[in-house]
């Protein structure tokens, strides 16, 4: 085990395990890593999050804590010596970083999945819908967010990253390769000059790059996936 005590269940392509790594790198928490076959889930998965069954889980001394946005809470509130809060102290501030959160759960995760499959299933030659409308919608919701948490500085939570930027910069990695898959722009300079600026600050954090995957490697993994979906839908 790593000498803080962490382990961390996850997969190298998720990008909800991604957002835990970036949590625990900006805190410069030392932790191991477990790779987890979601498709043939292990025992130790099981058993620790025997609700949804599902990726990541922390570990912290032996106790497991499950669902990534309530890792990342955790991982502040267990190591606030290490570095500055991901959360504002203040109460307004606080809930309006975990409405922003929570709303690239509940509206850009879904939409960049449908976009992922859209394109996916076009690379097989299907007829298919790349529903682009609706995510440059949600990130035009997003653009004005970040204008009003920012409050003209770099990042979502001001001059350092805060909780959205770990909860909507782990969804960096798979935009990227969607972008480059589908030879369009998700997040473009003319339509989000502010999410583009802050999605290049983001990922040359140090914390960050040591966490999202690399494109190309992303983009093999991602084309067997889809092959993956489209092979079990026609079963």
């Amino acid at each position: 085990m790593a000498k803080s005590g962490v382990k961390v269940l996850g997969a190298w392509a998720s990008p909800y395990s991604q957002m835990v790594k970036i949590a625990l790198n900006l805190k410069s928490i030392d932790y191991e890593f477990i790779q987890e076959d979601v498709s043939n889930k292990s025992p130790l998965l099981l058993e620790s999050n025997p609700v949804h069954k599902k990726i990541p889980v922390f570990f912290h001394d032996g106790k497991p804590v499950c669902e990534s946005l309530v890792i990342v809470q955790y991982i502040d509130d267990a190591w606030t010596s290490n570095g500055p809060s991901f959360l504002p102290s203040d109460p307004y501030e606080r809930a309006t970083a975990l409405f922003w959160a929570a709303y690239v759960g509940d509206k850009w995760s879904p939409c960049m999945r449908a976009v992922f499959l859209g394109v996916a299933n076009g690379e097989e030659g299907e007829k298919t819908v790349i529903p682009l409308e609706e995510a440059h919608q949600v990130l035009a919701e997003l653009e004005n967010a970040f204008i009003k948490c920012s409050k003209g500085q770099k990042f979502f939570g001001g001059d350092k990253i805060g909780y959205v930027d770990i909860v909507f910069g782990s969804c960096l990695g798979w935009l990227k390769m969607i972008e480059k898959w589908g030879n369009f722009s998700l997040i473009d300079e003319s339509n989000n000059p502010n999410l583009f600026k802050w999605a290049h600050e983001f990922c040359a954090v140090d914390a960050v790059k040591d966490a999202l995957p690399e494109t190309d490697k992303l983009l093999e993994f991602a084309k067997a996936y889809g092959a993956r979906l489209k092979i079990n839908a026609n079963k």
